[in-house]
């Protein structure tokens, strides 16, 4: 496990105190019967200093690039429709049921 991998580690747990803070915060205001503005400067440092971490962590961390091979069975259109201006792809809209029957009346 490289450095990149703690350091998102520790923003993550930086900003999950952060707001764990902010929440504790708005249950005290809600005792003292005080109006919640904004959380208070040190859970705002916080926040930064996490984001930060995490964005630091989300750069330095790259994923391996694969390269795109142009002949590969899985880059194929094996057809194309008749009418190119809509295209019908496969989603979850196709499990549910399209009798008209169950369509809305006006």
């Amino acid at each position: 496990m490289g450095i990149g991998y703690v350091v998102g580690v520790i923003g993550g747990a930086i900003l999950a105190h952060a707001a764990y803070a902010t929440i504790q915060y708005r249950a005290v205001l809600k005792i003292t019967e005080e109006e919640f503005t904004r959380p208070p400067m040190d859970v705002m440092m916080e926040l930064l200093l996490g984001l930060a971490l995490c964005m630091w962590a989300g750069l330095a961390v790259p994923a391996k690039f694969l390269s795109v091979v142009p002949h590969s069975d899985e880059n194929r259109i094996v057809s194309l429709p008749a009418n190119l201006d809509f295209m019908i792809f496969n989603h979850r809209g196709r499990a549910l049921p399209s009798d008209p029957d169950l369509k809305l009346k006006t």
